[in-house]
């Protein structure tokens, strides 16, 4: 019974977990590197009629060169909103447009540019270390009670408490890998 109801803690932390690292992967993809992605764009949100809503559900986002984005608005009134919520976001672009469509040109980055990107991969990734952190706190509140409520021993307790810190130092370890790529990549000239 108290094993079972280990393992199920464990299976959920490992979840959680991995839930974290990928959420940290698909933010690193919204930072800008050299080269144009249209995941930079997935964190603009547009005053769209006093509605927030994000730019991919009222535009199609594409590369279609490496150091071009292009925004085609799927109704054109709305290409003034949009081009506003580009400007005043944080990736760093500055949008033309010809009345049809949005061009965004990616320029090379300079050296202080490329260093301001690795502090905010840097925090991106540190809030993700803080989230599998806070998955094996919760989860050890969890194998406490099971062990004052008599559900499981202490010997147990301790081998969950053994396997749990050996998951989070793997999960931590696959975000410090990742981090460290996405690094490399901004400072790739």
């Amino acid at each position: 019974m108290s094993a079972e109801m280990i393992d199920a803690l464990l299976d959920d932390a490992r979840e959680r977990m991995d839930k974290s690292v990928e959420s940290t992967k698909a933010e690193f993809s919204t930072v800008r590197t050299g080269r144009a992605s249209p995941a930079l764009l997935e964190r603009v949100v547009v005053d769209y009629y006093g509605a927030s809503t994000p730019l991919n559900q009222l535009a199609t986002i594409s590369a279609p060169e490496a150091r071009l984005i292009t925004v085609q608005p799927y109704d054109k009134s709305s290409i003034k909103m949009i081009e506003k919520a580009i400007n005043e976001s944080d990736v760093g672009l500055n949008p033309s447009n010809d009345g049809n469509l949005i061009r965004l040109v990616v320029p090379e980055l300079t050296e202080e540019r490329r260093k301001e990107l690795v502090k905010v991969v840097r925090n991106i990734a540190e809030e993700g270390r803080v989230a599998i952190r806070n998955v094996r706190r919760d989860t050890m509140q969890h194998l406490r009670e099971l062990k004052s409520e008599g559900e499981a021993g202490s010997d147990d307790e301790h081998r969950a408490e053994v396997e749990l810190q050996k998951l989070t130092d793997s999960r931590v370890g696959d975000l410090d890998d990742v981090l460290k790529a996405k690094e490399k990549e901004i400072l790739e000239v």
